[in-house]
């Protein structure tokens, strides 16, 4: 690995070097970075997303990928979603998908300051993409961002078991209800409110 490092490998470099490995791995800055594994909640989130996706595109051009599929930065590394839509032409033997439209992720705590900052910057950096979307795995809500036609990203908290994340370029809608079907959520912890008295600004946002 450390000799991989050093030649600081490119997509195409890392694509065959992945093809003989039993670990999954992305590429963070020409350095291959081996992925922990998912806990059930994350992965059965991720189960019903790829179903409500399926269930919506089956018979269309665009098509659900899982994390299998990667997804090229134009910075030149190799990041993996949860889940996603192509719309670009199948490759069989492709490793990546070939115009990426939706990227999802269930974050996790140990990642979320991250996953909000440079990775989001790394996905809005990509050409083809029109929606990311966050998921939270812990109570149903999420955070929808969207391309405007000016090419500027702009962004919403969707929250509650009614409420319907609108992926209004891919003509999907993705209702958190069937994202979170089969989960239980524990109860909210008690937070504190750092706003003086009188201020009506939110207390706890994503």
């Amino acid at each position: 690995m450390a000799s991989l490092a050093r030649r600081n490998l490119t997509a195409e470099e890392f694509f065959d070097w992945l093809s003989g490995q039993e670990t999954r791995y992305k590429l963070v800055d020409g350095e291959p970075v081996a992925m922990a594994g998912a806990e059930r909640r994350h992965d059965h989130i991720v189960v019903n997303g790829l179903g409500v996706l399926w269930s919506q595109l089956r018979g269309r051009k665009c098509r659900s990928f899982s994390a299998d599929t990667a997804v090229r930065i134009p910075s030149g590394n190799i990041r993996y979603p949860d889940f996603g839509v192509d719309c670009g032409p199948f490759v069989d033997k492709s490793m990546a998908a070939s115009e990426p439209a939706l990227v999802a992720e269930v974050f996790s705590p140990s990642s979320r300051l991250f996953d909000c900052t440079e990775k989001l910057e790394e996905y809005k950096s990509v050409p083809s993409l029109a929606h990311i979307v966050r998921v939270d795995p812990e109570w149903p809500q999420a955070r929808h961002w969207w391309r405007d036609s000016d090419g500027s990203w702009q962004s919403r908290r969707e929250a509650g078991p009614d409420a319907v994340i609108e992926l209004s370029a891919l003509e999907l809608r993705i209702a958190l209800a069937d994202l979170y079907t089969g989960l239980e959520f524990r109860p909210r912890p008690m937070l504190v409110d750092v706003y003086p008295p009188g201020t009506t600004e939110g207390r706890w946002t994503m």
